[in-house]
């Protein structure tokens, strides 16, 4: 006859938070590679800094295109870390669904928003 003593603990995988972690370092990594290529152009262009010059950095298609993936790797690491936030500080299960809702809602709606003014440049 055997008895087990104190808090049985549910184990699950070895690999809980290894997609997080991936995801917010591949995201900072993506992220930073685009800020220095934005840098160098705008520190290379000739001429004044306008509304010309922005257009003309990002009216190529490849551009565009890279710019909508750091749109999404932007949005993808916030939630994981604004979930992250939820999941340690906001104990009770209904009010983190709720908080966790409008935060998704926020981030689309912002990434809605960010394409929005990419398409129109």
């Amino acid at each position: 006859m055997s008895t087990t003593y104190g808090y049985k603990r549910t184990v699950v995988g070895a690999h809980y938070g290894w997609k997080d972690f991936l995801v917010q370092r591949i995201s900072a990594l993506l992220l930073g590679l685009f800020t220095l290529l934005v840098l160098c152009q705008v520190l290379f262009s000739s001429g004044p800094i306008g509304y010309d010059t922005w257009s003309g950095i990002f009216a190529p298609q490849w551009m565009k295109a890279l710019t909508f993936s750091v749109i999404v790797a932007l949005i993808w690491h916030a939630w994981v870390g604004i979930n992250s936030i939820w999941y340690d500080y906001a104990k009770p299960a209904g009010l983190r669904l709720i908080l966790q809702a409008l935060s998704a809602v926020w981030l689309v709606s912002c990434g809605g928003w960010a394409v929005q003014v990419l398409w129109r440049l």
